[in-house]
């Protein structure tokens, strides 16, 4: 029996709006940790529900990242707790829809797994939302998929 993303697609998954703040985005990020799931980024969805990017914690960290920190050197001489806190209270004015990922990268229910395997791989993708019929029903992680792949690997 082929396996395809609907047997190892999560239906329990985070969603954000795409006009809610980052800070309601991180929100959303500890939360998903606090309820046993650790997750590095959440499909971003208009006000129809419909899938309309992705956020990434690397997407909030390169904007947490003040530009000009290469020649900053050793840190030493520099006010970095002053610099967070001015960069935290940015957060706050900053929308999802400003950072998030738009080109998105979506699989079908019936996709086998080696075809998720590989876009994941050539588009460099840790995670795949499973839409069908423009509905969000699930998402597959890379780390899910590797854990599948090596539980067949050790039978």
């Amino acid at each position: 029996m082929a396996v395809k993303a609907k047997d190892i697609m999560v239906t329990e998954y985070y969603t954000v709006a795409a006009r809610a703040s980052l800070t309601e985005a991180v929100k959303i990020i500890k939360r998903a940790g606090e309820r046993g799931r650790r997750v590095f980024g959440l499909m971003v969805v208009d006000e129809s529900n419909r899938l309309v990017g992705m956020i990434s914690m690397y997407d909030i960290l390169l904007f947490l990242r003040p530009k000009h920190i290469h020649i900053w050197g050793n840190m030493e001489d520099i006010d970095v707790e002053g610099v967070i806190a001015e960069t935290c209270s940015k957060v706050a004015l900053v929308q999802v829809g400003d950072l998030m990922s738009s080109d998105i990268i979506t699989i079908g229910p019936e996709a086998h797994i080696m075809m998720v395997l590989d876009v994941m791989i050539k588009k460099h993708v840790r995670r795949l939302p499973v839409v069908e019929g423009g509905e969000i029903i699930g998402i597959v992680y890379i780390s899910d998929l590797f854990n599948h792949l090596l539980g067949r690997l050790v039978e």
